[in-house]
């Protein structure tokens, strides 16, 4: 850590915001706590990053114990990344801080995008386990080009990118889904003014809001 970024004082928040609070650093993170990614997939789901940047933020992460490189045998010399247990600590931060920030995104900005990364990390952060305990259920979640896979099992999730085998209930939304899960709107308003659709029972649409909620 350079002089510098330091914040001079001997402090555990401060030591961390040394670590992980520069711009770009927890966005790493957070793409990083769905699973190991090669520098092509980092850039790919940060588009904006600068090359620099991402490679910077990589070195530094990875000099801090947070980030380590695994050199995979296929394709010859391919590089992933992935957190240590050290990084993999973080999940409870970066949950807490988007819990947080859901509450302040209102409406996309012009040029905001949405990445299967980041859904996956919005749908664990908004689930509500306690609410979950003796649930079982599938939900295909569609925004655009992506979908996702969501199968909620006695107070568990389970999320990954792609289409569920077998949904008990599919749902196609865009930005209302925000606002849905923010509960400014009722599923039944939702389905209604055509901002969310739903191929399935439409009962599990108020479930699903019981469970992912900001």
């Amino acid at each position: 850590m350079t002089q510098q970024r330091a914040y001079g004082q001997f402090c555990g928040l401060a030591r961390g915001l040394e670590i992980a609070g520069e711009r770009w650093a927890l966005l790493i993170v957070r793409d990083l706590l769905v699973g190991p990614r090669r520098y092509t997939d980092l850039r790919r789901g940060l588009p904006r990053i600068p090359t620099n940047i991402l490679a910077a933020r990589l070195k530094e992460l990875e000099a801090a114990g947070v980030v380590e490189r695994t050199v995979l045998p296929r394709p010859a010399g391919s590089v992933v990344y992935r957190l240590t247990e050290y990084g993999a600590d973080l999940e409870p931060v970066v949950i807490a801080l988007s819990r947080w920030g859901a509450r302040a995104l209102g409406e996309p900005r012009e040029e905001e995008i949405v990445t299967p990364a980041s859904m996956i990390m919005a749908m664990r952060t908004t689930f509500r386990a306690e609410r979950a305990e003796g649930v079982t259920v599938d939900y295909e979640l569609r925004m655009g080009e992506i979908a996702l896979h969501l199968r909620v099992e006695d107070g568990a999730l389970a999320a990954a990118e792609g289409p569920s085998p077998e949904p008990d209930l599919v749902i196609e939304a865009g930005p209302a889904i925000r606002a849905l899960m923010a509960r400014e709107v009722t599923p039944k308003e939702a389905i209604a003014d055509g901002s969310v659709a739903v191929t399935g029972d439409p009962a599990l649409l108020d479930r699903f809001v019981e469970l992912f909620a900001i």
